[in-house]
C-alpha cells in the first residue's frame, strides 16, 4: 500500500487504491469456497501446500522486479524496546481476545495475556509519543480526517467480521449445510466485493467519500438487519442475496475512507498511517469478534435454559435436545447481528463528519511542509 501511496498522485489514488482493494479483499474472500471444497475432498494439507509455489513465484519476482520506489533513511535506527512492547501489547491482546470467546473470559491465561497486552500497549503507546522518530508515529491521529477514517475503519472492521463468522455459524450449526454450500453461499458476495472495488475507486475520484460512504454503510446496515432476522427455514438463496448484498455495502466503505484519511498525511507519514490503519482493524476486528462470539454463546445458553425451563433432560429425545440447541443457537447468532447492526449505525453517523481532503497542488505542499 505503500508503494501505491507514492507511486500514484493523490487525485488518482481512489482508481489505483481501488484496483489494489482487488486484489486485497478478493483473494481472502474466496477463501471459504475454496478449502470448503478442499476439506470435504482432499486433505487439509493441501490447503498450505498450494500456497507453496505461489509464496516462490513471489519471492522470485520480488528479487528481480521490485524496486525501491520508497525514500530511504539511511540513518533510520529500529528502537528494540518498541518493538518489543509492542509485539507484547498488540499480541497479547490479540491473543486474548481470540482465546476468550473459545476458553472464556475468566480463564487465567486470557486474563493473564489480556492484563499484560493493555499495559505493555499502554507504555508502547507513551513511548511512541515522546521520541523524536518512533516506530509507529501516531502523531498521524492529530490530522482529523485521518483519525476519523481510522475510527470508521475499525468499527466496520468489527462488523465485516461478525459476518464472516456468524454467518457460517448459522449456516452450518443451526441449518446443518455442508462446508462447501456454506462457502458456495459466501462467494457471489465476494465476487462482488471484488468487482466493485476498482468501482468504487473511480466513484472516490469523481465524488469523494462521503457519500459513498453513506451510502455503503446504509446498505450494510439493512442487510445486517436481514440477518439479525434469519430464521430456521429461510431459503438458501435468500442468505446468498442478502449477505451479497452486505458484501456490497462494505465495497463502498473500507477503500474511499482510507484513502480520504492517507491523502490527508504527509509523505512522511504514509507508512505510519498504512501501519496504524491495518493494526487497528486487525485488533479491532479481533475485539469485536471475540465479543461477538460471547455475547452469541452467553444468549444462546440463556435461551436453552429457558426452553428447557421446567423438563427433565432425561425425557428428551435425541431430535429434541438438538431442535432446542438448534433454536437457542438461533437466538444467539440473531442477537450478536443486532449487536453488529449497532456498530454500523456508529458508522454511519461518523460517516457524516467525513469531508473531503483537498488535494491541489497549493494544498498538497502545504501538507508536505507541516
Amino acid at each position: 500500500m505503500n508503494v501505491m501511496l507514492i507511486s500514484f498522485p493523490r487525485e488518482k489514488r481512489g482508481t489505483a487504491m481501488g484496483v489494489f482493494g482487488l486484489v486485497m479483499i478478493t483473494a481472502p474472500a474466496i477463501g471459504p469456497t475454496l478449502s470448503g471444497y478442499i476439506v470435504q475432498n482432499y486433505d487439509w494439507r493441501l490447503l498450505f501446500e498450494m500456497i507453496l509455489p505461489l509464496a516462490v513465484i513471489s519471492l522470485v519476482l520480488s528479487i528481480w522486479k521490485l524496486d525501491n520506489v520508497m525514500p530511504q533513511n539511511k540513518e533510520a535506527k529500529l528502537d528494540y524496546l518498541s518493538v518489543v512492547l509492542s509485539s507484547l501489547g498488540f499480541g497479547g491482546l490479540l491473543y486474548g481476545f481470540s482465546s476468550a470467546s473459545a476458553d472464556g473470559w475468566t480463564d487465567t491465561w486470557v486474563l493473564t495475556t489480556l492484563i499484560v497486552g493493555s499495559i505493555t500497549l499502554a507504555a508502547f503507546i507513551m513511548r511512541q509519543l515522546k521520541m523524536d522518530e518512533p516506530l509507529l508515529d501516531l502523531r498521524a491521529y492529530k490530522y482529523p480526517m485521518f483519525a476519523l477514517a481510522s475510527i470508521i475503519a475499525a468499527v466496520n472492521a468489527v462488523a465485516m467480521f461478525s459476518g464472516m463468522i456468524l454467518t457460517p455459524a448459522y449456516v452450518q450449526s443451526v441449518r446443518g449445510i455442508s462446508p462447501l454450500d456454506s462457502g458456495l453461499l459466501m462467494l457471489p458476495g465476494a465476487i462482488i466485493m471484488g468487482l466493485m472495488s476498482p468501482v468504487t475507486g473511480r466513484l472516490f475520484d469523481k465524488f469523494g467519500p462521503r457519500i459513498i460512504s453513506i451510502t455503503g454503510l446504509v446498505i450494510t446496515a439493512v442487510s445486517t438487519y436481514m440477518l439479525a432476522n434469519l430464521q430456521l427455514d429461510t431459503p438458501y438463496m435468500t442468505i446468498v442475496v442478502i449477505y451479497s448484498l452486505r458484501m456490497l455495502g462494505m465495497a463502498l466503505v473500507m477503500m474511499p475512507i482510507m484513502t480520504n484519511g492517507l491523502n490527508q498525511l504527509p509523505t512522511r507519514l504514509n507508512p505510519h498511517g498504512t501501519a496504524i490503519n491495518n493494526t487497528a482493524q486487525q485488533v479491532s476486528g479481533s475485539i469485536g469478534t471475540a465479543i461477538l462470539v460471547t455475547i452469541m454463546n452467553s444468549v444462546a445458553s440463556t435461551e436453552a435454559g429457558n426452553i428447557l425451563a421446567g423438563t427433565d433432560p432425561a425425557s428428551m429425545t435425541e431430535a429434541a435436545s438438538a431442535a432446542v440447541m438448534q433454536q437457542s443457537l438461533l437466538a444467539g447468532i440473531q442477537y450478536a447481528f443486532y449487536v453488529s447492526l449497532a456498530m454500523n449505525i456508529i458508522a454511519l453517523v461518523l460517516a457524516f463528519f467525513v469531508k473531503r481532503v483537498d488535494t491541489s497542488m497549493e494544498a498538497v505542499r502545504k501538507i508536505e511542509q507541516e
